[in-house]
């Protein structure tokens, strides 16, 4: 009898076999089914800085159209993103809520100074906290925080550009610096004066910084006109920037004018300052602007405008925050199309750190993501453009 049945018996084991390490490929983090993957994300809907929701919303506009297609691996993305007014205490409230009673798998694309406060706690949990928005080098430390990374270029490297390209072109520059008394504002500083070197001691004139608080700059820029400056690092949030262009065209100063890119949103920040203000400013940038006519054809802006008829409907090309949102959803589609059926948080952070020569179509050419256990920063290069009063222009040297 025993040896009648043997046959099946092998076939039982055989097929086992066969089947179990499929089984076996399936790992999931808490949020994430066959069906769904459920991620958190704290925006500021509303508050100070209430410009900059527009990328969690065209995130929101971007992962339906991913789900649209079929999702990642056959599983729709349900992105849960709440307001948190731009403050830490209710970055802190809402990342909580997130964790422990929505169950997300992990944090994506948070933005603002509220990331900071939820770091340790995020990390003491292992959820990854990923492409936080935020553009401080406090986001690539793998030694101490390594289920935290960044993505943009860093406000550091935002003031070192700018540095480097009066350093070639405005060698005597008188150079005036308004900035927001936050760290991450005092790190664009930091790039700037490291970029112009032995030379910052020299060339700066006057630095003048404002609180989030404050109802005006306009203290700050009549002191900053006063220095005889010729030239002004502006590293202000876009309410903030919106005031400074105005006030310097209603002061009758006629500066070099450099944005912080955080601040460059046509739509968001020089409308609003009055387009006329706001031609010649300078800005750095990392990635396809849909409006610079020089990309008017490529595949980018293309799939952006019909992305934004069909999707975000009311907006317009011209609003970067907008394209941001669009842009910056799509390293985490890679990032989980990268881990197949693994979608532990252990795996999900080793593909976002395991970025190499990742050319996204909306980066500008040469630009690639990269990442390494021991290098969280995936961008690290940027180039200026000008405003010339409708759209920007890419400066080539």
């Amino acid at each position: 009898m025993v040896s009648k049945c043997w046959p099946f018996a092998a076939i039982a084991v055989l097929i086992m076999t066969a089947v179990s390490p499929a089984l076996a490929q399936k790992k999931y983090a808490p949020g994430v089914t066959d069906t769904e993957i459920k991620i958190g994300q704290t925006m500021p809907y509303s508050g100070p800085a209430s410009a900059w929701g527009a990328v969690g919303l065209a995130e929101l506009a971007y992962f339906k159209m991913i789900n649209e297609q079929g999702g990642i691996n056959g599983r729709k993305i349900n992105l849960i993103s709440l307001d948190d007014a731009f403050s830490p205490p209710k970055t802190v409230e809402q990342t909580r809520r997130l964790v422990e009673e929505e169950g997300v798998a992990f944090i994506f694309g948070s933005l603002g100074p509220g990331n900071l406060a939820v770091r340790k706690y995020l990390n003491d949990l292992h959820v990854p906290q990923l492409f936080v928005l935020a553009p401080t080098e406090r986001y690539n430390d793998p030694q101490h925080f390594r289920w935290t990374i960044g993505l943009q270029p860093t406000y550091y490297l935002d003031g070192k550009t700018h540095a480097h390209y009066i350093l070639a072109h405005k060698p005597d520059a008188k150079i005036a610096i308004l900035h927001e008394n936050d760290d991450i504002a005092k790190e664009a500083v930091r790039g700037f004066k490291d970029g112009l070197g032995n030379r910052a001691g020299q060339l700066i004139v006057k630095e003048q910084s404002y609180e989030l608080s404050d109802p005006t700059i306009d203290t700050q820029m009549v002191t900053l006109k006063a220095s005889s400056a010729d030239t002004i690092y502006d590293v202000s949030s876009p309410k903030f920037a919106a005031q400074a262009i105005r006030k310097v065209q209603e002061l009758g100063w006629k500066p070099l004018h450099f944005l912080v890119y955080g601040s460059q949103s046509i739509q968001a920040v020089l409308e609003p300052a009055g387009l006329e203000n706001a031609t010649g400013i300078i800005s750095a940038t990392f990635g396809r602007d849909p409006t610079d006519p020089r990309w008017k054809d490529d595949p980018n802006t293309r799939d952006f405008l019909a992305w934004l008829q069909k999707y975000y409907p009311g907006g317009r090309a011209s609003d970067i925050f907008i394209g941001a949102g669009w842009a910056f959803a799509q390293p985490l589609v890679y990032v989980l199309k990268q881990c197949h059926d693994d979608f532990s948080r252990d795996n999900v952070m080793h593909q976002a750190t395991n970025l190499h020569d990742v050319a996204l179509p909306w980066l500008l050419p040469g630009v690639t993501l990269n990442t390494s256990p021991a290098d969280y920063q995936p961008i690290k290069d940027m180039s200026e453009m000008r405003f010339n009063g409708k759209t920007w222009d890419l400066l080539t040297e």
